[in-house]
């Protein structure tokens, strides 16, 4: 019979492999943005909020703070440094009134990274007192990564367009809120079972959103292409009549 640690571990990681597929889920929205030169209507919420998140959770999952938490450090030490790299990308391609807004909330998460680490492990002097803290913070920091995505659905319902709210971020965020509950049931963790209880929540939230407006996110699609081939066209016959003319105008001469 499969022991409760082992099968804990097994879950864990699952859980690790679903959570860099989402960490890495909006890569082909950063290459899109690349190719563009332009972040253009993407949110950078996202990953502010998954930046700091990754960043609390490291500090959770330390033989300091909240022993035997090793798959916890892994995967979010991947993803700190994942999304440290998004957030680099939407500082080279965004306009500059957002550029420094996005500058001064990474500068501002880090010092409360550093502060909260410092305040922690030298004021609170057991592992148990550590993790209540870190654990509580931790929530409200799993809760807005799961949370963040949902800032695009004001812009999805208005558009009804879904092309700004990436399916896999979606579709990974709920199977990782998943993993990580399985996980944090096995051997009870209220400060993991909540947030990504929640986070699998928003998830199938978010997939409803996607799965309604589809449609009629690629009827737009269609019309706009229509509408950028029909102006090609008419700037070609536009074209056309002028260089005609010179031609004539050459020969008269």
């Amino acid at each position: 019979m499969v022991s409760a640690e082992l099968a804990r571990t097994a879950v864990g990681i699952i859980g690790n492999v679903t959570a860099l597929i989402l960490f890495l889920s909006p890569v082909p929205t950063f290459i899109q943005i690349v190719k563009k030169g332009t972040v253009e209507q993407f949110s950078p919420v996202p990953y502010l909020a998954t930046f700091v998140n990754c960043g609390i959770w490291v500090l959770y999952g330390l033989p300091l703070v909240h022993p035997h938490s090793l798959l916890v450090i892994t995967i979010n030490g991947a993803g700190f440094l994942i999304e440290t790299v998004y957030l680099l990308l939407f500082l080279i391609y965004s306009a500059r009134k957002q550029r420094i807004k996005v500058l001064l909330i990474m500068l501002a998460e880090l010092v409360f990274l550093g502060v909260l680490a410092l305040l922690v492990l030298t004021v609170a002097h057991t592992t148990k007192v550590r993790s209540n803290i870190v654990g509580s913070i931790a929530i409200v920091g799993n809760i807005m990564m799961y949370a963040a995505p949902l800032s695009v659905m004001k812009l999805v319902i208005t558009t009804k367009s879904v092309e700004y709210m990436p399916f896999f971020l979606s579709l990974f965020s709920m199977l990782n809120g998943i993993s990580w509950t399985i996980y944090a049931l096995i051997r009870f963790d209220p400060y993991i079972v909540i947030p990504n209880g929640l986070g699998s929540l928003f998830g199938v939230v978010q997939l409803i959103l996607y799965a309604t407006y589809y449609k009629s996110t690629q009827r737009q699609l269609a019309e706009r292409k229509a509408i950028e081939e029909m102006s090609l066209a008419e700037m070609g016959q536009s074209v056309g009549p002028s260089k005609k003319s010179n031609v004539v105008h050459d020969e008269n001469i």
